[in-house]
């Protein structure tokens, strides 16, 4: 393995030129990168010791009118010719997708030698080791503060600012969309799809809203972070994922009443039984009303780092956009133009400590069970002997909703602090009663 790369070694032979920038893709980001760098070049300069300045360009669409002046950019309509080109020092990927030409530009760039910086969150949480490894061998360096929270500097900070702490628990609000869905079904008691509608239209979520909604970019964003703040190799598949899309209104009313709200959360954690097992899972939690996280509402991001010195870390800020994410990207070609880089995550790769994936099942927590019901006889009297013979302990019991004979209603539970494979084998047995008329929804009890 190469040396790991601490300086911007052999980029700028002459330090009084420019860093000379080949940026690849010309959507939001890309444009708003174009325009902080010329709006922001003095300041960048005086900051970064150096100016930047974009001196080559690729995207798709050729002739396509973005608001920018191109003119004065080469073009290239193979992006991974960018890697290749005399003039460019360092390649910024903005383009998305965790394969393809995001990928081949990553191998070819880190592969020359030149710096690679990227937005590209399921680039790195997917490709992320083998591409710090290729940085390594290269002494080039890779960086991606703007993959994970849009402009809230939570890489820098949990790689750097908290350096000299043993990491307890990590975890956040990392899906800007989602909990826009979550915050406003809150305030206004609508529907799931209805708010879902209204994010679409502002433009908060995708056509496709499926790995927004689904879990899928939170779980991209916390598999980086636990990389960093465990010191452990990138283990994306590991992370257990559950999206928003069943929860009802009846569920954010009843987490009000317990004096919570519901907020998707993405935590990391080692496991207090299994030596050297990392926890890592994206889903909707029950979070206290005096917790720093219950007070994130909109498209917002946060991050809690809990560290054995330092204690309870909060980052907040924009988690998504234009601005904010080519505010992430430039603050990684001010490091790189200082000469201010270290290996990508951290520690080089082969300290890097195997990730174990711990035993989900047995994490202990309180959970929020709900239940939707036909309204007759007999229903409670199995819905509890299913919780007793699994060995889950009920804390408190409510029915909600009134019917006719034999229709629905809804019954909530929330257990005493007990083991989750323990609900997982009373819902198990519940599995196929016609009892139900929906799936049972269980939700864990976020700890403050």
């Amino acid at each position: 393995m190469g040396k790991a790369m601490t300086m911007a070694d052999g980029m700028i032979d002459d330090m009084t030129q420019p860093l000379r920038i080949g940026l690849a893709g010309l959507g939001t980001v890309g444009v708003g990168l174009l325009r902080l760098i010329e709006g922001n070049s003095a300041l960048l300069a005086e900051r970064g010791g150096v100016s930047l300045a974009v001196t080559a360009v690729s995207a798709r669409e050729r002739g396509r009118d973005r608001g920018v002046d191109l003119s004065g950019f080469a073009w290239e309509d193979d992006m991974t010719a960018l890697a290749a080109r005399g003039d460019v020092d360092v390649v910024v990927e903005v383009v998305g997708g965790s394969s393809g030409a995001a990928l081949e530009l990553a191998r070819a760039t880190l592969g020359a030698g030149k710096a690679f910086v990227t937005a590209n969150k399921a680039l790195i949480a997917e490709h992320g080791h083998e591409l710090a490894e290729l940085a390594e061998a290269n002494e080039a360096a890779l960086l991606f503060e703007a993959a994970v929270a849009g402009g809230i500097p939570v890489v820098k900070g949990l790689r750097e600012g908290a350096a000299a702490n043993r990491v307890e628990r990590l975890y956040g609000i990392l899906n800007g969309t989602s909990n826009f869905i979550l915050s406003e079904m809150e305030t206004s008691g609508r529907a799931f799809a209805d708010v879902l509608g209204e994010a679409q239209e502002k433009g908060y979520a995708e056509a496709d809203p499926s790995f927004d909604i689904g879990g899928i970019d939170a779980a991209h964003k916390l598999a980086i972070l636990a990389a960093i703040g465990f010191g452990t190799q990138l283990d994306f598949a590991g992370v257990k994922t559950e999206g928003i899309d069943r929860l009802r209104p009846a569920d954010v009313a009843e987490a009000a009443r317990l004096g919570h709200v519901i907020r998707l959360v993405a935590m990391a954690r080692p496991s207090g039984g299994e030596e050297g097992a990392l926890l890592q899972k994206v889903a909707p939690m029950l979070v206290p009303l005096g917790h720093p996280l219950a007070h994130v509402t909109g498209p917002t991001n946060a991050v809690v780092v809990e560290g054995d010195f330092a204690g309870r870390l909060l980052f907040q800020g924009a988690g998504a956009g234009a601005e904010p994410t080519a505010s992430a990207v430039a603050a990684d070609l001010v490091d790189l133009a200082r000469g201010m880089t270290g290996p990508a995550f951290a520690v080089p790769t082969d300290r890097l400590m195997e990730a174990r994936r711990a035993d989900h099942g047995a994490n202990e927590a309180r959970f929020y069970l709900r239940f939707s019901v036909y309204d007759r006889p007999g229903v409670l009297a199995e819905l509890t002997a299913a919780m007793r013979d699994a060995g889950v302990s009920i804390e408190t019991m409510m029915q909600r909703g009134q019917s006719a004979e034999g229709g629905e209603v809804l019954v909530m539970m929330v257990t005493h602090h007990g083991r989750e494979r323990c609900v997982r084998y009373a819902l198990e047995a519940l599995g196929g009663s016609d009892v139900l008329t929906d799936a049972p929804l269980a939700l864990q009890l976020l700890a403050d």
